[in-house]
């Protein structure tokens, strides 16, 4: 899309007049500092997801549409989460976070800031690891996207 000012709030209000959710959305400027990239979750019926594509190109802002779920991608999110960490929930917690591959970030008395990077089931299955108790903060950034092998987004 367009980077330029107005361009998300179009397309959130384009979801937002039809009733639409937006379950994850990401967007940054391309190698191309002109356009950005915008990665978008939605959830609908094929018919409603047909309708939101049509809606979407007919935006001005929308250079190129791609639905990744039309082919092989890659998915990744990042999270960054805040767990108490004292006593002997220390080293639990330092084990858990190595078997997800999440690294320890920031470290407190009390504290860790954990980063994991993965698929969102992934993200999901570490914080139901947890104990509930200990989660003080989470933030996810969104999934963002691409399409394996020669398939590609390229204007």
């Amino acid at each position: 899309m367009e980077n330029e000012a107005g361009a998300l709030s179009r397309v959130a209000g384009l979801f937002s007049a039809r009733g639409y959710n937006i379950e994850s959305l990401t967007v940054a400027p391309t190698e191309d500092p002109s356009l950005s990239r915008m990665t978008l979750v939605t959830r609908g019926t094929d018919e409603i997801i047909e309708q939101i594509t049509k809606q979407l190109n007919k935006l001005i802002d929308v250079v190129k549409l791609m639905d990744m779920t039309e082919g092989p991608h890659i998915e990744r999110e990042m999270m960054l989460i805040k767990v108490q960490a004292e006593g002997d929930k220390r080293n639990e917690l330092k084990r858990i976070s190595d078997i997800f591959r999440g690294r320890v970030i920031d470290v407190t008395n009390k504290t860790y800031t954990i980063e994991l990077t993965g698929a969102g089931d992934k993200l999901d299955a570490f914080i139901q690891t947890l104990d509930p108790g200990l989660i003080v903060e989470v933030v996810r950034s969104g999934v963002s996207g691409i399409a394996r092998g020669e398939r590609s987004l390229k204007i």
